[in-house]
């Protein structure tokens, strides 16, 4: 499989796209003005305990409370006032943290929706090949590290750099890596850590101590492991940037990293732009004629398959298998280039055969093994639906390209203009019991004044009959359908 990374540059945002045999599979997007957090780590204070919930909102100096379980703290907490730690309980909340308290935090997801940050005191700070853990003295070896024979020698090679100050956790990409790349890696890792602790120190109110990479070097960082061949970048400032960042870390990327100076917009390359505005559409067309729809919720991301126009060659039972096996491969990258995340449930097709079911999960276990985020699929329930679940670390590309229709919000449909002709009727009826005028006017878009004046004029005369007032209505071209205003003259 070729694996191809496109950085788009400007000064307000970064977009990455990961090319894989030709079609886009994932588009990573960072705003400058809304930077993921997931990394930081903050100085926060303890704002309340809930002790129902067995969590705690922590003020790190952001827009929205963060959230922290008791399951997130680790059972020794390291005040910023007192430096010495304590052995607590890690079931009760109200004994782990106290409102007013100062605590260290690191951010493990980005805020979602109305939901603030979660965060853990459970800091860890990745590199290269390994990763920094401050309050674990042991070894931990990526589970993606099958050979038991490299483990052994990874865990061997870096069990030398653990002390009661921190242990390491050896990431995939170290698979094959030499003693001296991870001591290298251990011994910037441990400085970074001191610095830290001597930001923390200096702090007297809370905020950001660290933040963790930019987005292309964090893709550079993240993705190394996977055969890339080739990662092109169209801005220079950014491509020095990372030549920097791979000589030092990653020195096997420095001959797939270049400058893009085409003529044409580096995401026309591969037909970015337009997989990106596809990505945001409820349909998705499959290539046999069938199609799936999507449906993101708050609770959950519905999908649904359809057979459409394809008739197949054989009978039906085989054109519904086929169509769910079609559709396999387009949820699983539809899920990662969309990055939806939670509960997810699928409504494939209704099959009658068992080896059917059997193999259409088969094949969307296969087609999301691929997928670098965690996920777990739960097979068919009673009803027929697949439910599954994949780790939600970031907001959607519909969340980050696209906001609450201020005519719907967000219900996806409107009312009717039948429905708003008789709200504006019955608003009339209650204000002229509740207010003395001499007549109404109506302010309402094209669509409801139109109507108002034509098919619901005898409705309208009957109105001023039996209020005893005239009724005006006038156009207002900048309402929306549903939008409209009674005035009393």
């Amino acid at each position: 499989m070729s694996a191809e990374i496109l950085m788009n540059v400007t000064p307000t945002e970064t977009r990455v796209a990961l090319i894989e045999n030709g079609i886009l599979q994932e588009i990573h997007i960072e705003r400058q003005a809304k930077r993921g957090l997931v990394g930081n780590i903050y100085v926060g204070k303890v704002s309340r305990v809930l002790p129902g919930m067995q969590a705690a909102f922590i003020d790190i100096g952001l827009d929205k409370a963060a959230f922290l379980h008791a399951s997130d703290i680790v059972t020794h907490i390291e005040q910023v006032e007192e430096i010495t730690a304590r052995s607590v309980p890690a079931t009760d909340i109200a004994r782990l943290v106290r409102p007013g308290q100062q605590i260290l935090v690191q951010v493990v997801k980005d805020p979602l929706g109305t939901k603030g940050a979660r965060l853990t005191t459970d800091i860890t700070i990745p590199s290269r090949y390994m990763v920094l853990m401050p309050q674990s003295p042991h070894v931990g070896i990526s589970q993606r590290i099958e050979g038991e024979a490299e483990r052994e020698r990874l865990k061997r090679a870096a069990e030398p750099y653990c002390d009661a100050d921190g242990g390491f956790i050896v990431r995939t990409a170290a698979e094959g890596a030499s003693d001296d790349e991870l001591q290298h890696d251990a011994a910037f890792l441990r400085r970074l850590w001191d610095t830290i602790q001597k930001r923390r120190k200096g702090m007297r109110k809370i905020g950001l101590v660290y933040e963790d990479l930019n987005l292309s070097c964090r893709i550079l960082r993240d993705f190394v492991g996977d055969q890339i061949e080739r990662i092109r970048v169209d801005s220079k400032l950014t491509y020095d940037l990372l030549s920097e960042f791979v000589g030092e870390f990653i020195p096997e990327l420095s001959s797939a990293l270049e400058y893009y100076v085409g003529e044409r917009p580096i995401f026309d390359l591969f037909d970015v732009e337009n997989e990106v505005q596809r990505a945001l559409d409820r349909k998705v067309d499959l290539k046999s004629g069938g199609s799936i729809i999507i449906d993101q919720t708050e609770a959950m991301t519905t999908i649904d398959i359809n057979t459409g126009g394809f008739v197949g060659h054989r009978n039906l039972e085989e054109t519904i298998f086929n169509t769910n096996i079609e559709a396999t491969q387009a949820i699983a990258r539809q899920l990662r280039l969309r990055n939806l995340g939670g509960i997810i449930i699928i409504d494939f097709i209704d099959m009658q055969s068992n080896d059917h079911r059997r193999r259409v999960l088969h094949s969307l276990e296969q087609a999301l093994a691929k997928d670098r985020a965690k996920n777990s699929i739960n097979g068919f329930t009673t009803l027929g639906l697949v439910e599954m679940t994949r780790k939600r670390t970031r907001e959607s590309l519909e969340h980050v390209l696209c906001s609450e229709c201020p005519v719907c919000s967000g219900r996806g449909t409107m009312k009717t203009v039948d429905t708003v002709c008789y709200e504006v009727m019955r608003e009339i009826v209650r204000v002229n019991r509740a207010y003395a005028a001499d007549h109404f006017v109506i302010y309402a878009s094209a669509a409801v004044a139109e109507t108002l004046l034509n098919e619901e004029s005898h409705a309208l005369a009957e109105l001023e009959v039996f209020i005893g007032k005239q009724v005006k209505v006038l156009t207002e071209p900048l309402y929306h359908q549903e939008q409209f205003d009674v005035v009393m003259m």
